[in-house]
């Protein structure tokens, strides 16, 4: 295999002038670059990543710590960290952590031992061990929390506007003339979860309604916790739903078939979550459009950002939600005038 020496005998070069070439790192003639160059590709020359890295003290990777591979919510929020990166030179190492804490630990530790350059992270639920919070406070590697807040660490923030979602999709359906509400939420200790619950919650109380704690069931974000969640909420009869994620979405309308509802007309579904075959099959889901791509594009930007030293303090970045009406929802009733 070529080493770098093998270029610059080849290029009639010294070694510094292979290297400037390579690494970007100072000014070469354009006659000796492309000598350098032809060397290169007679060679098949492969620079030493590991050397560079050690000789410009970056490794230019990213570590992208997401919750749950599987679910197609991060496959586009992942798209965008990558295509943000990639047009600055970096490319990215993916951990899932299942939501889970030992696996999440897991994981930033490799990212630390990798020498990533910056961590992009969805925090699980739950706290961090008191030497990884230390170490991740200190700003070294920096790091951007994306989708989720987790307040023990002053970090960069990229989120949607869960309250926003929770409260425009709770809306929609008062403004049908539903008034029996329920609610599918998330898991207990993240950010998104008490969101979407404060802006259905909120919704209700302009709308002057009271609480009913029976409409009201838990999921983990996962399809069975979602199909468990239908069964036990649709025993209350309510007309009808926010799911508040795509994949509960599909465990409920699962529990909503075996007990043969149907959907618009025994239970209007607004789901969380935005996806092209949301408006392909039926039923049509009603959603809270959330913007993926963007909050990666945003979160890696920002990360790249603090990495070049532009901002101290840190920035949180809110995206607005969109509402997607379809054939998921229908009126209840004429709808009444709705508190303001």
């Amino acid at each position: 295999m070529a080493n770098i020496y093998d270029v610059a005998r080849r290029a009639g070069v010294s070694v510094a002038t292979v290297s400037a070439v390579v690494n970007k790192s100072s000014y070469v003639s354009p006659p000796l670059e492309t000598r350098v160059q032809q060397a290169i590709r007679e060679l098949n020359y492969t620079p030493n990543l590991l050397a560079r890295s050690m000789a410009q003290q970056k490794t230019l990777t990213l570590g992208v710590l997401i919750p749950d591979i599987a679910n197609p919510f991060y496959t586009e929020i992942v798209r965008g960290i990558e295509d943000r990166a990639t047009k600055s030179g970096y490319t990215i190492l993916l951990g899932s952590s299942d939501n889970q804490l030992p696996k999440e630990e897991l994981y930033l530790r490799l990212f630390l031992s990798k020498r990533v350059d910056g961590i992009l992270m969805v925090k699980a639920p739950g706290g961090l061990s008191p030497d990884l919070l230390v170490t991740l406070r200190s700003g070294a590697p920096p790091l951007v929390l994306l989708g989720r807040e987790f307040p023990a660490l002053r970090a960069d923030t990229v989120v949607a506007d869960d309250f926003g979602g929770g409260f425009i999709a709770t809306r929609h359906l008062l403004s049908l003339g539903h008034r029996r509400i329920g609610l599918v939420r998330g898991m207990s200790g993240t950010s998104t979860t008490d969101g979407r619950l404060a802006g259905y919650r909120d919704a209700l109380r302009r709308a002057r309604i009271a609480q009913n704690a029976a409409l009201v069931v838990e999921g983990d974000y996962r399809i069975d916790s979602g199909y468990a969640a239908g069964m036990q909420l649709l025993a209350q009869k309510p007309t009808a739903v926010v799911v508040t994620n795509y994949m509960m979405t599909i465990g409920f309308l699962k529990a909503a078939n075996e007990l043969g509802l149907k959907c618009p007309a025994d239970i209007s579904i607004v789901s969380y979550d935005d996806f092209v075959w949301n408006d392909v099959f039926p039923p049509r889901l009603t959603s809270v459009v959330q913007p993926k791509y963007s909050m990666g594009h945003t979160s890696a930007d920002l990360l790249l950002a603090r990495m070049a030293g532009k901002h101290k303090r840190p920035k949180s970045v809110v995206l607005a939600n969109d509402l997607k009406e379809r054939s998921s929802t229908a009126p209840l009733c004429k709808p009444p005038v709705l508190h303001q």
